[in-house]
């Protein structure tokens, strides 16, 4: 099976993480891994400020906060993932990859806000549900 997995380096991306090594047919190194997260764009006025350079730097470290702490867990546990981030709206990027990379599953956290505030909010996993045609698991 090739799953993505969406973090974004919160207590919740930790909770899907514990929820994924405790379930066998999600956790296993005969399945593909690609741990993915979006780093928000700056706003174009400090990119313009501090220039191009600085802010790919920015983007650069940020990602790699993220994704460097869940690739030492799946090491620690026997699986080799691939790991990519992009800069962009959180939810349709997700969407967007687990569709053009052919992915059979997308595994995310999600903060579990009620059905009120995400209509006031919004909410990353119900952009990625909205807009995305692979299967979705949501652990809250």
């Amino acid at each position: 099976m090739n799953i993505l997995l969406a973090v974004d380096g919160s207590a919740f991306s930790k909770k899907m993480l514990a929820y994924l090594s405790t379930h066998e047919q999600f956790f296993s190194p005969s399945n593909d891994y690609t741990v993915f997260t979006v780093q928000p764009a700056l706003p174009p006025r400090a990119r313009a400020a501090v220039g191009k350079e600085i802010v790919s730097h920015y983007h650069s470290e940020e990602a790699e906060k993220v994704l460097a702490p869940i690739g030492k867990f799946l090491l620690r546990h026997g699986i080799n993932a691939n790991s990519t981030w992009k800069i962009g709206p959180v939810g349709p990027s997700i969407a967007h990859l687990a569709e053009s990379g052919k992915f059979d599953l997308v595994i995310m956290g999600s903060h579990g806000h009620g059905a009120l505030a995400s209509l006031v909010m919004g909410s990353v996993a119900t952009q990625v549900l909205a807009n995305c045609k692979v299967p979705v698991l949501l652990v809250r």
